[in-house]
Formats: structure tokens, C-alpha cells, sequence
């Protein structure tokens, strides 16, 4: 759990035992400075990670770093993150700029949209090895049009984009999903939404159904039947993200 505006104080909690740990990672002295953060389990090392993506913005000019936090050692690290890095040099991509939150987890890595000044791509984070990969977004049938925001998910097994326009028909949320992880010529568009200026989506239940806050509160959306239910949730205002819960039984102490 963290702050938006204090992102480098974090705090694991594990709700099964009511155990709760304060973190600290670097503090930034930069008030420009955006961070987006999530949490896996290295399965080979029986270890959870904290992955921070930060960008610092100076003028024109911006850098992405990303600090990494072990739970069996508990320590962070650096790591500089470049296109260079990711494919080679090539200049007409620029450097890395932005990340939208979420950080989602998906095939043992954990994923963000980075944004350069000519690009937009997902970041992936392979918690096992610590390797950073670039996956190509689906193509873009979307010009001329509006793009209000672009945000990932966990959609029925796979993983997806919900990519949200809005013209003259009103806003539309476009569901892509990708059928082969990795392969970007696997994009395929399975749904377009009608849903309500202002709302957002926080993700999906396992069967598919979207999770959005309204004026309303939060309700649920079948993409499919486009069938909207209210969810018996008095006040959503305090709702900040969802994920799916597993009751684990390792201490925050990193074993000490």
C-alpha cells in the first residue's frame, strides 16, 4: 500500500495474519516525480519483489529509473531503464517519459504502459530473473479519434488493454485482449463498451466482468451482454485499485 503523493513510503501487509511493515524506499526531493508500484512472488527464490517505476522530468528532458525491493534480503536496488536497453539504439523512439499506473502481475512479470515522447509500449518485469522486456501495444485503428486513457488488465486468463475513446457516439471502452503472450500480432479487439464520462475501471472478476466506479458507486459491466449490476458497496470513494487475494502465510520480515 502507498500514497500517491508519498510513494516511497510503502507498507506491506499481509491481512492473514495482520501483519503489517513499513517499507522506505528514496524519497524524492523532484515534486514532478511520478511512480507506479507493484508487488509479485518470485517463484524460483520463494521471495516477494516490489518493482517502483519512477520518471523524473526536467524541462524536455526525462529519465526512468526503477527500484527494486527483495523481501528475503530486505534491501532495494537501482536500475536505469532505457530503450537502448530494451531493443538497441534507435533515436526516433526517445527515451522513456512517463508510466501509467496500474502494475499489474501476469505470467510471473509484472506490467505497465511506458510512454516515450514518440512511444507507447508495455514495460514488462520478469520477477524471476529481473529482466526488463518491451511488448508492443495492439496497432492503432484508432486515428482521429479522441483516446481519453489507456489501462492494463487481467482478462480472463489473458492479458489486455482497455483502451477508452471518446467522440460524438459518446465513450466507448475498447477491450483488446492479447491470445499469445509475447506475440503482438495476437492483439485481437473483443469488445467495445458503451460506458460514462468520468467513471473508472479498477479491473475485472474472473469471469470477465468489469469493475467501475460510476457517480453512483461501483457496479460491474458484462462486456459481453453489456448487463450493469450495483455493487452493495455504500462508498467507493475510498477504493484506490483491486487484485485477487490468496491467504499466504509468510512473515514481512524477510525471515528473520
Amino acid at each position: 500500500m502507498a500514497d500517491y503523493g508519498l510513494s516511497h513510503i510503502i507498507y506491506l501487509w499481509n491481512p492473514s495474519i495482520r501483519m503489517l511493515d513499513l517499507l522506505l524506499a528514496t524519497p524524492s526531493t523532484d515534486e514532478d516525480t511520478r511512480s507506479v508500484i507493484g508487488l509479485a512472488y518470485n517463484s524460483q527464490n520463494n521471495d516477494f519483489k516490489i518493482l517502483r517505476l519512477l520518471s523524473f522530468f526536467w524541462g524536455q528532458e526525462a529519465e526512468a529509473e526503477a527500484e527494486i525491493y527483495s523481501l528475503s534480503t530486505d534491501s532495494w536496488r537501482n536500475v536505469v531503464i532505457t530503450m537502448e536497453s530494451l531493443r538497441g539504439y534507435e533515436p526516433n523512439f526517445g527515451t522513456i517519459g512517463q508510466f501509467d499506473p496500474p502494475c499489474i502481475i501476469f505470467n510471473g512479470a509484472l506490467h505497465s504502459v511506458a510512454i516515450t515522447n514518440r512511444h507507447r509500449f508495455i514495460l514488462s518485469f520478469n520477477v524471476n530473473d529481473e529482466s526488463f522486456h518491451e511488448i508492443m501495444l495492439p496497432p492503432n485503428d484508432l486515428d482521429g479519434v479522441h483516446v481519453c486513457c489507456t489501462e492494463l488488465a487481467v482478462f480472463k486468463g489473458s492479458l489486455a488493454v482497455f483502451i477508452y475513446t471518446d467522440d460524438h457516439w459518446g465513450v466507448l471502452c475498447h477491450i483488446w485482449v492479447m491470445e499469445e503472450y509475447g506475440v503482438a500480432e495476437s492483439w485481437i479487439r473483443k469488445y467495445m463498451v458503451p460506458t460514462i464520462l468520468n467513471s473508472h475501471f479498477y479491473g475485472c472478476t474472473d469471469n470477465g466482468e468489469l469493475l467501475i466506479k460510476t457517480a453512483t458507486g461501483l457496479v460491474s459491466i458484462d462486456p459481453e451482454s453489456r448487463n450493469q449490476s450495483i455493487l452493495a458497496i455504500e462508498d467507493a470513494d475510498w477504493v484506490g485499485c483491486t487484485a485477487n487475494s490468496m491467504e499466504s502465510l509468510i512473515l514481512l520480515d524477510g525471515g528473520k
